[in-house]
C-alpha cells in the first residue's frame, strides 16, 4: 500500500500561462478516455442517444434539448467523479472494507439521484407531448 520514499516519483513540474490550458485539456481528455472503460458510462452514452431519438420523434423544443444535454453532462460529472472515488477506494483498500463498501455505495447513489432527475425529466416532456396530441 505504502511504497518506501526512495520508489516515490517525482512531482510533476507546475505548468501557467497559457500552456496550462493545454494540459488541463489533456488532462481532461485523458480522463475521458479512462471514464470510457466504464461500462455505466457507455450504456449512459447509449442511453443519451436513445433520449435524442425520443426528443425527435415527440418534436421537443430546442429548450429540451439544450435541457436534456445539461443532464447529461451533469450525470458525465457524476459518473466521473464516482469512478475517482472507486479508484481511490480501490488502491486504499485493495480487500474488503466497510468505509471502501460505503464510499462506493454513496457515489452510486449520486449517479443514480442525477438518473433519477433525467428520468423525471423525460417523463415530463412526453407527457407535455403526448397531451399536446390529444
Amino acid at each position: 500500500m505504502n511504497e518506501p520514499s526512495s520508489s516515490r516519483r517525482p512531482r510533476p513540474e507546475r505548468i501557467t500561462g497559457p500552456r496550462h490550458l493545454f494540459a488541463a485539456a489533456r488532462f481532461s481528455i485523458a480522463g475521458l478516455r479512462r471514464l470510457w472503460a466504464e461500462t455505466a458510462f457507455r450504456h449512459q452514452l447509449l442511453a443519451f442517444c436513445a433520449v435524442i431519438g425520443v426528443l425527435t420523434l415527440l418534436e421537443a423544443s430546442m429548450g429540451d434539448y439544450v435541457t436534456a444535454f445539461i443532464l447529461f453532462m451533469v450525470l458525465v460529472a457524476v459518473e466521473a467523479l464516482n469512478t475517482a472515488i472507486e479508484c481511490i477506494v480501490d488502491h486504499i483498500s485493495p480487500d474488503w472494507a466497510e468505509f471502501a463498501r460505503d464510499a462506493k455505495d454513496l457515489g452510486s447513489l449520486a449517479v443514480l439521484c442525477i438518473m433519477l432527475c433525467y428520468g423525471a425529466f423525460l417523463v415530463s416532456v412526453a407527457y407535455t407531448y403526448l397531451l399536446a396530441v390529444h
